[in-house]
C-alpha cells in the first residue's frame, strides 16, 4: 500500500518543484478548471500533508510539513511504526485528517515581522533577531516552508496579506506561536522524567525522546559539521533556556577556539535563525574519556552515538 503511496508522492514532488521554478504574476483572469493530472498531483500531495501531519501530531516529525517524501519522513513513519510493532512501511490511518485549514492573519502576526541588519556589529545592537517576512512566520507557525505555502496559495502574495486577510495553510494539530514562549526562562529539572533519555544517531541525523527501552518521540536534527563533529559519548541536560542571548565568537566556529574578538547577538525571534534559535539545552559530557560508537544503557542522559 505504501509504495504506490510513494509513487504518487514523488510525482507529486516533482510537480511541485517544476511549479516552484516559475514566476507567479497576478491575473485577473478566471483560472481554467483544474485537468485530471494536475488533480491527481493535488491528491496525492494532500494525502502526504495527511500522512506528515499524524506523524507530526504523534512526536515522530517527519521534518517540513510539505507533501513531499524525504529521508526524515521515511525514517519518521519507520520509527513510529516500530514503535507501535507494524512493518517499516506500513501505512497509518488518516482518514479522520483533513490536509489543509484557513488560516486568518492577526496583527500579532505582523508585529513578529522586523527588519534584520547584515553586519555583525549591527546585529549586535538590535533588540532582537526578528522574522523578515509575515511568510516566513506563517510556515514556522504550520511547521512548512514559505515554498509549499505559496504553492498552496498561488493567487496570494503572502508577504503583504493585511491583518484578518486568510490563506491557506496545513492542518497542523499543535501550530507553533513563537510569541507564547516565555522571554528568557530556564527550565528547571522534573524528577517525574527521571527515566526518560535522549538517544542522537550522528549517521542518521535523528534524535530519539527514549522513556527506558521505548522510543516515545523523534526529530530530525543537524549534529555538529565536518569541521566540528558532535562528540561521541554521554551527556547530562544541564539547563535549558528560552530566548538566550548568542555569543557570536568566529575562532570557535572555525577553529574551536575562543576568542576576545565576539558579538553578543539578542535573542532570536525565529526557530531557523541563521545565529541561533529560541530555545537552547545545555549539555554536559558526562565523561570526555568514555568515546563510544554504540548506544548506552545510561539513564537521564543526552546518548550521542556514531
Amino acid at each position: 500500500m505504501f509504495k504506490g503511496f510513494r509513487t504518487k508522492i514523488a510525482i507529486a514532488g516533482v510537480a511541485l518543484t517544476l511549479g516552484g521554478c516559475t514566476h507567479f504574476v497576478p491575473s485577473t483572469k478566471v483560472a481554467p478548471p483544474a485537468q485530471p493530472a494536475q488533480q491527481g498531483v493535488a491528491a496525492a500531495r494532500a494525502q502526504a500533508v495527511q500522512v506528515q501531519i499524524f506523524l507530526d501530531a504523534n512526536h515522530f516529525r517527519p521534518g517540513m510539513v510539505d507533501g513531499r517524501l524525504g529521508e526524515f519522513f521515511e525514517k519518521a513513519l519507520a520509527l513510529y511504526n516500530a514503535n507501535h510493532g507494524q512493518p517499516a512501511d506500513a501505512s497509518p490511518d488518516i482518514s479522520g485528517i483533513q490536509p489543509y485549514t484557513v488560516y486568518a492573519v492577526t496583527a500579532e502576526d505582523l508585529g513578529q515581522v522586523g527588519v534584520m541588519a547584515t553586519d555583525h556589529a549591527e546585529v549586535a545592537k538590535q533588540k532582537s533577531c526578528p522574522y523578515t517576512n509575515l511568510g516566513d512566520v506563517m510556515a514556522e507557525r504550520f511547521h512548512t516552508t514559505a515554498r509549499f505555502l505559496a504553492a498552496i496559495n498561488p493567487a496570494i502574495d503572502i508577504n503583504q496579506l493585511q491583518a484578518g486577510q486568510a490563506l491557506t495553510v496545513p492542518n497542523v494539530a499543535d501550530p507553533f506561536d513563537i510569541g507564547s514562549l516565555p522571554k528568557m526562562h530556564t527550565s528547571k529539572r522534573d524528577p517525574s522524567l527521571a527515566g526518560r533519555s535522549i538517544k542522537i544517531t550522528v549517521t542518521t541525523r535523528i534524535l530519539q525522546v527514549r522513556d527506558k527501552d521505548r522510543t516515545i518521540a523523534s526529530f530530525p536534527i543537524t549534529p555538529g559539521s565536518t569541521d566540528h563533529p558532535a562528540p561521541i559519548g554521554d551527556w547530562h541536560i544541564d539547563e535549558i533556556a528560552t530566548f538566550p542571548w548568542f555569543r557570536y565568537d568566529e575562532g570557535v566556529l572555525e577553529r574551536g577556539e575562543r576568542t576576545e574578538d565576539f558579538y553578543n547577538f539578542p535573542p532570536a525571534r525565529v526557530i531557523r535563525s541563521v545565529f541561533s534559535g529560541c530555545n537552547w539545552i545545555g549539555p554536559v559530557m558526562a565523561s570526555m574519556a568514555r568515546l563510544m560508537p554504540q548506544p548506552s544503557d545510561a539513564r537521564g542522559v543526552t546518548d550521542v552515538s556514531g
